[in-house]
């Protein structure tokens, strides 16, 4: 019998892979880079420095995920907390964003290494062109030798239009530069079964199946932060469903953590490696309209894996273009999953509920297509028809 030793012997092996893995991301939350006053905590940021130096000298490739711009520029600015108003916020990561790159240049550059900086914005990777721009500039870097040190853009970015934190953007990140494994440094050890101030709270090792997790993520982060635990299993489960491990450690076991050893949690990849167009769809895409489902048409594509055919669709919202991203809903209103169209939306009024035989009978041989062909369609994981 497997037991609890035949686990354990998984994880180990697991670990030993993400040790030796040849790419990897790291993401460090603001908590873990400052200190109280907000300002950069040197010694920690240099713990961090020696670890990633140390990851790059065994051969890995390691692309840095640094929050911490707004929280760097708190204390120039004389504030003693985080704004609450964008407008200061993104003041604060102005002024931050040079003083915390100016430390990772100095600190890699002990190491003989060159960083390079990668702002990016939700529209970098919720636009295909956009999305195809960071890959090649992360590819280049890379290829000269370089440490991409990337933050959310936060001097330009809107409420409406931003990540809300770096963890998300670290597996989207992950994803996009082909790497092998996630790590989501923070001042949090490991994932718990409650907060790990209430009495009982245990921690979790090893997730096989971060779908299946019940715990209490409910409050909130750090003051110099914004992301909590939700954000992190966010994180992991956009990470994990690509194919790419993911370890979740406090930042001042980064170099255990670089090195293999059972610190924090481990997320073990729980899907096959998705091409970079689904991911995008699936996570990072902005739906340009909904098709709304009738019952037939939710049945077909989640239980049998049909394509989506215009005869399946009760109506529509938005004014997108063939290949554009939309929303798949289902009569009720509940989320189906993503496609890529293959009309425009003016196409549209006089094609639902009826065959393909038939529109391509009145309207010619483009439109015996399916509306969202199955290999362009992302459904949502635990979604019950």
């Amino acid at each position: 019998m497997a037991g609890h030793g035949g686990r354990a012997g998984v994880s180990a092996a697991i670990r030993r892979s993400v040790a030796e893995a040849r790419r990897i991301v790291v993401k460090v939350g603001s908590s873990s880079i400052t200190d109280r006053e907000g300002r950069i905590d040197v010694p920690q940021l240099n713990a961090l420095v020696d670890a990633i130096a140390a990851a790059r000298a065994s051969g890995q490739d390691v692309v840095v995920v640094s929050s911490g711009a707004v929280a760097a520029g708190l204390d120039p600015l004389g504030m003693r907390r985080r704004p609450r108003d964008l407008a200061t916020r993104q003041a604060a990561a102005s002024v931050g964003q040079g003083l915390l790159l100016a430390k990772y240049t100095s600190l890699f550059a002990a190491h003989g290494l060159t960083v390079g900086q990668v702002l990016l914005t939700v529209e970098d990777v919720t636009r295909q062109g956009s999305y195809a721009n960071a890959l090649r500039t992360f590819t280049r870097l890379l290829e000269l030798g370089a440490v991409p040190i990337v933050n959310e853009n936060d001097t330009v970015a809107t409420n409406e239009l931003r990540f809300g934190d770096n963890d998300k953007l670290a597996a989207l990140v992950a994803h996009l530069v082909g790497a092998d494994a996630l790590f989501l440094l923070s001042d949090v050890d490991a994932l718990y079964t409650d907060h790990p101030a209430r009495p009982g709270a245990r921690k979790i090792t090893d997730v096989a199946e971060v779908d299946d997790l019940a715990v209490d993520t409910s409050r909130i982060g750090s003051g110099v932060g914004t992301g909590g635990m939700t954000t992190k299993l966010e994180a992991a489960k956009i990470a994990t469903h690509a194919g790419v491990t993911t370890v979740l450690a406090s930042a001042t076991e980064v170099a255990a953590a670089l090195a293999g050893e059972p610190v924090g949690t481990l997320f073990r990849a729980s899907g096959r490696r998705r091409s970079r167009k689904m991911l995008w769809l699936a996570y990072a895409s902005k739906a340009a309209g909904v098709l709304t489902l009738d019952a037939g048409a939710v049945r077909a594509v989640v239980e049998r894996k049909a394509s989506l055919l215009p005869a399946g669709v009760s109506g529509f919202s938005g004014s997108f273009h063939a290949g554009d991203p939309v929303r798949l809903d289902g009569p009720d209103g509940e989320l189906v999953g993503h496609g890529l169209v293959n009309y425009d939306a003016a196409d549209l009024p006089s094609m639902l509920g009826r065959t393909t035989r038939a529109l391509a009978d009145e309207l010619g041989e483009g439109f015996d297509r399916e509306l969202v062909h199955r290999d362009a369609m992302i459904l949502r994981k635990k979604f019950r028809a």
